[in-house]
């Protein structure tokens, strides 16, 4: 018989809804407020045996939140983009890279020289 109908799988006709008589009790919850800094308030449901953390993702924005309204942890700073290029040049100075470029196109006159390269 091709089914058609709206059968709830995995459960009889009469069954009751399924609760905490089948799941088992609940654990003790306590609720922690953290702040981050858009003046968002995100209530996190924690067990009261667990660990609060210090800090919290905001669910809302992704800053950092902490458990202090007065003093929310700042928003992170982002870097921006650096090239290859950028970062060499912050370990080199212009004299070093002119002498790396220098030995560079040496290297290669003289393989070239020897038929090592042909372009």
């Amino acid at each position: 018989m091709a089914g058609g109908g709206n059968a709830i799988r995995g459960s009889r006709v009469g069954a009751g809804p399924m609760g905490e008589a089948e799941r088992g009790e609940a654990a003790p919850r306590q609720r922690v407020v953290y702040f981050c800094a858009h003046e968002h308030e995100s209530v996190i449901t924690f067990a009261v045996e667990a660990a609060v953390p210090d800090s919290w993702d905001c669910p809302r924005c992704g800053l950092p939140a902490s458990l202090d309204a007065e003093n929310p942890p700042p928003p992170p700073k982002i870097e921006p983009y650096k090239t290859h290029l950028a970062y060499v040049k912050e370990r080199r100075s212009d004299k070093e890279a002119q002498a790396i470029l220098d030995e560079a196109i040496q290297l290669l006159r003289d393989r070239r020289k020897k038929g090592e390269i042909v372009f």
